[in-house]
């Protein structure tokens, strides 16, 4: 569970990073200073916090091995596999949904924007 909730955190900050960066990016030269202000503001709080966020998970992949190495113990030699694929898996297939629901979100989004141009 925690494994799911600090992947969810990381790709959370790293999306909201990222909308952050793109619209520092689009701002023209005669953007008002205080827009620019809080966006590198709110970058600044974003990389800080994505930094926090990627100790929470080194935390939780040493907790994992700890709980690995008790597993280890008590499961026979295939069931193990079976857990460590389980583990493995887990992570890489929340990232995956996770970045399949950002492009259904930005298709909609340009279906949208496509859709008031005509």
């Amino acid at each position: 569970g925690d494994l799911d909730k600090v992947v969810n955190l990381l790709l959370s900050l790293s999306g909201r990073l990222a909308r952050v960066e793109t619209a520092l990016g689009s701002l023209g030269p005669h953007a008002p200073a205080e827009d620019k202000l809080a966006l590198r503001e709110k970058q600044r709080l974003l990389v800080a916090q994505l930094e926090d966020a990627k100790e929470l998970k080194e935390h939780v992949g040493r907790r994992e091995e700890a709980v690995g190495a008790m597993v280890a113990r008590y499961l026979p030699a295939e069931h193990l596999q079976d857990y460590q694929h389980f583990v493995k898996m887990k992570s890489a297939l929340i990232t995956e949904q996770r970045e399949l629901e950002e492009k259904i979100k930005l298709g909609q989004e340009q279906l949208r924007c496509l859709r008031e141009s005509l």
